[in-house]
């Protein structure tokens, strides 16, 4: 990817997370990322390849901050996913914010838009299949339902402390309680 083009894609991440969904137009990201107006447009023609470039940089970047995150090496057992869980909890409430409300943004957008629904599946598959594997590294038997089980639980904790206004208390006990709750599941199996 160009320099140009990564810097208009990251640009309108942060219009996104900052500004929400209407702020997206080529003009708006020409602006934040500080070049020559019509740039945007030359990469992305429409307003929908322009949702669909950041939907792809959001994963290269989430699968990036994954890889930084947890490791290269799965995890060894539960406690240490839920000490990767909760690092990626605090990375994506704390740091990662503004990419995190992007992303809820482009989830919205994808109940109202059919054609982006596909999409944005697409790239949540590709997050399932990660945490599966990671949960699969542990000796989880059904890595895919439990992948979901857990990104499902996640997604409205992040939700919530985003929306909790600083005044949600570190989320450790409640991750160690869902990462026990599924090993036990699998456990009775």
């Amino acid at each position: 990817m160009t320099d140009k083009r990564t810097a208009v894609l990251d640009a309108a991440i942060d219009l996104l997370g900052t500004d929400g969904l209407r702020a997206l137009t080529h003009r708006r990201v020409d602006l934040g990322a500080g070049v020559p107006a019509g740039s945007t447009s030359n990469y992305f023609r429409t307003r929908r390849a322009l949702v669909e470039g950041v939907l792809d940089r959001l994963l290269e970047r989430d699968r990036a901050d994954a890889e930084a995150l947890a490791g290269a090496a799965p995890p060894c057992d539960a406690r240490e996913l839920e000490d990767r869980v909760h690092r990626y909890v605090m990375f994506a409430t704390g740091a990662g914010a503004v990419r995190t409300r992007a992303r809820f943004a482009m989830f919205v957008e994808a109940m109202a838009v059919p054609d982006l629904r596909a999409g944005v599946e697409a790239r949540r598959s590709e997050l399932r299949a990660w945490i599966g594997a990671q949960l699969a590294a542990i000796g989880i038997e059904d890595p895919g339902s439990a992948a979901r089980i857990l990104i499902d639980y996640l997604d409205g904790m992040i939700l919530h402390r985003l929306t909790a206004g600083g005044d949600d208390p570190d989320p450790r006990q409640s991750i160690r309680h869902m990462v026990e709750a599924i090993v036990r599941t699998e456990s009775v199996r």
